[in-house]
């Protein structure tokens, strides 16, 4: 069983890094096989929409890293993307990797829109990780809606776990004890209170992460 995954933060303590760093503690622990790629390190090109992709079945770009990353979606059974939520979306080096999903799917002009036909049926398991600084997990909605568009577009029998950790600023803090977040929140100008159940939330985040990785089950928040 294998896994690809895809950090986007820039930080390398970032707190979707670290709900991703406990999914992959717990595949590795389960046996899986995993290849992680940090977004903003990849040397990749931007999808040029030039539409080749459609008549030959693979993305026309070369000079770049997707023929490698391409082989490892394709052999994964379990794609993770882990990532901050940026203006209600996510970061510009992972949607960079989104479009050149592309590559993966004909698309027909018809007369009411448009119809995708992935050029073999996936069955994979999408696992979304998303931290966010708003204590709303709306925020997440519009990641969520392009996720789920993209897993029913290319198989039936894909599927999608999503974690959404909020209320999250500053880097590392998943990790932060109770005192820890109390003082932070004094800071940002919040109730001192929440300290104490966010820093219980968290740990159960982490550990819920873990137990993704570790089991071959879906946890769908």
């Amino acid at each position: 069983m294998r896994i690809t995954a895809f950090a986007a933060s820039p930080r390398s303590n970032g707190n979707s890094t670290l709900l991703l760093r406990e999914v992959l503690r717990g595949a590795q622990e389960a046996g899986y096989e995993t290849e992680t790629f940090s977004a903003h390190a990849l040397r990749l090109k931007a999808c040029k929409g030039c539409l080749r992709c459609n008549i030959i079945g693979r993305c026309a770009q070369r000079g770049d890293e997707w023929q490698h990353i391409a082989r490892s979606i394709l052999d994964a059974d379990r794609i993770v993307f882990a990532t901050p939520v940026y203006f209600h979306h996510v970061p510009a080096a992972l949607k960079s990797i989104i479009d050149r999903f592309r590559s993966f799917l004909q698309v027909r002009v018809t007369e009411t829109g448009l119809e995708h036909k992935p050029w073999a049926l996936w069955q994979k398991e999408f696992i979304l990780l998303l931290s966010l600084g708003s204590s709303s997990t709306d925020d997440c909605n519009p990641i969520i809606d392009l996720f789920s568009y993209m897993v029913d577009v290319l198989g039936t029998g894909n599927t999608l776990t999503v974690v959404k950790a909020p209320r999250l600023v500053v880097p590392g803090q998943l990790r932060m004890s109770a005192k820890e977040l109390a003082i932070l929140y004094r800071k940002l100008g919040l109730a001192e209170h929440l300290a104490e159940q966010d820093a219980g939330r968290n740990r159960e985040l982490l550990n819920r992460c873990y137990q993704i990785g570790l089991k071959r089950e879906s946890y769908n928040s």
